[in-house]
């Protein structure tokens, strides 16, 4: 496998500044963010320069109980087609829960949430993960992520998690230095331990990010510079094992380029601290499993996890009782940080709702979300809290409710009330604008 170098996310925010960078091997994109069909100019013109782009997923779950879904796969095999891609990446996370296999209402997070490092919750995730092997055409890595709260009566590290997985299925692993630190601070594990269990030849490449600590809560915001004990950590696995590739993660406030140049030149430097040396191009990464994984012991063990995942999730974004042996104090934390993310995103896949609630929006959705939890995506979302706020009949400025409204039956609908809806929702939004 190619070597990938150096990289940086790529987002339409800082794409200009992007193809500037100097000293820029690769990309990563967020895999649900692109359209196969009509890939942005920018990572066009970088792959004719020659640059490897890599999509990322952040919705397939492969640690939920249920299977991953086929649809899901496809758009990911399809992406990875379009883009000329050398591997896919995805989480060991779970997304959503309920559902048919549980009897209950499907709920979705909105965001990665940790699965149980137990033996039910490892054979269902190696199943998953052979299932989306079978299913990709490029080569699948899977990423640790960071999480607020921990799982009681678990029965494994995190590295002796990630060498079963890895040694079961062959799977390529993608370290996320800075969530390794994020579950130092907040679940006190080690990891320079995490490191020394992890099976290095499987190393596909690492991310890097900042975050900022709250409360004693560290929050991977992927919004904030990076740490030194982010890069410390990066130091630590450079001493070990030169890994394939390095990218800089960085979703929100974004700085002026410059800034983010020199967050990659620490990076480079973090490399250069541990002793990782450039390796031949054609050096091997592919780690063989042991064994071919065990088909987890199905419906049954499914179930299991299954019914604990949506115990949680109901609790974490329903209000239902916290499940026996979580932190209660932790898990509001993790609750309000669940709100928060749903309302930023909300925010920019309906950008009009800010515009037409103003400084209204975010303490109406905060307020909402508790007894509102999401069970489709966001887009179903926005809808479902605009209805909220109109059926309410709190908002009391007669412009700004006609102009939701509008917004609401345009996008409520199969199809748009008229030819051009955006000319009159424009319209509606600059009245609410010029009344105010």
């Amino acid at each position: 496998m190619k070597r990938l170098g150096t990289g940086i996310g790529w987002r339409p925010e800082i794409a200009d500044a992007v193809e500037r960078m100097p000293g820029i091997d690769w990309v990563e994109v967020v895999a649900e963010n692109l359209c196969p069909g009509h890939l942005p100019d920018s990572l066009l013109r970088l792959r004719e320069r020659g640059v490897t782009v890599v999509p990322h997923g952040v919705s397939l779950g492969l640690g939920g109980a249920d299977r991953p879904d086929e649809a899901r796969l496809t758009a990911l095999a399809e992406r990875a087609q379009a883009l000329g891609s050398p591997l896919i990446t995805e989480h060991i996370a779970f997304v959503r829960a309920g559902g048919p296999l549980t009897a209950s209402p499907r709920l979705e997070a909105g965001h990665l949430l940790p699965v149980p490092r137990t033996r039910d919750a490892l054979d269902v995730l190696c199943e998953n993960v052979r299932i989306a092997q079978d299913a990709l055409p490029v080569p699948l890595a899977v990423e640790n992520i960071a999480a607020l709260i921990s799982w009681p009566g678990e029965e494994m590290t995190e590295g002796q998690f990630l060498y079963e997985l890895a040694d079961r299925t062959g799977v390529r692993l993608l370290i996320d230095v800075a969530n390794l630190h994020t579950n130092h601070v907040n679940r006190g594990e080690d990891p320079a331990e995490a490191l020394a269990e992890l099976p290095l030849e499987a190393i596909a490449y690492v991310h890097v990010a900042g975050g900022f600590e709250r409360d004693g809560v560290w929050h991977d915001s992927h919004a904030h510079p990076v740490p030194r004990p982010v890069l410390d950590i990066l130091t630590d696995l450079a001493s070990r094992v030169c890994p394939p590739g390095v990218l800089l993660e960085r979703d929100e406030n974004f700085p002026e380029p410059a800034e983010l140049e020199g967050e990659l030149g620490a990076i480079r430097e973090a490399l250069d601290k541990g002793g990782a040396k450039p390796a031949p191009a054609d050096e091997p990464t592919a780690h063989s499993p042991s064994a071919p994984a065990p088909a987890a012991d199905d419906d049954l063990t499914r179930q299991r996890l299954g019914l604990a995942q949506t115990a949680l999730l109901s609790a974490l974004v329903a209000g239902t009782p916290v499940p026996e042996g979580f932190d209660r104090v932790r898990l509001g934390v993790q609750a309000r940080a669940l709100a928060g993310k749903r309302a930023d995103v909300v925010a920019k896949i309906a950008p009009e709702l800010p515009v037409i609630l103003g400084t209204a929006y975010r303490p109406a959705f905060l307020a909402y979300a508790p007894g509102h939890p999401m069970t489709a995506g966001y887009r179903h979302d926005a809808l479902a809290f605009a209805e909220h706020v109109l059926l309410a009949g709190h908002l009391e400025d007669a412009a700004a409710r006609r102009a939701l409204r509008e917004w609401w039956l345009d996008r409520s609908g199969p199809t748009p009330r008229a030819q051009r809806p955006t000319v009159r929702l424009a319209r509606a939004t600059r009245r609410v604008l010029l009344r105010r």
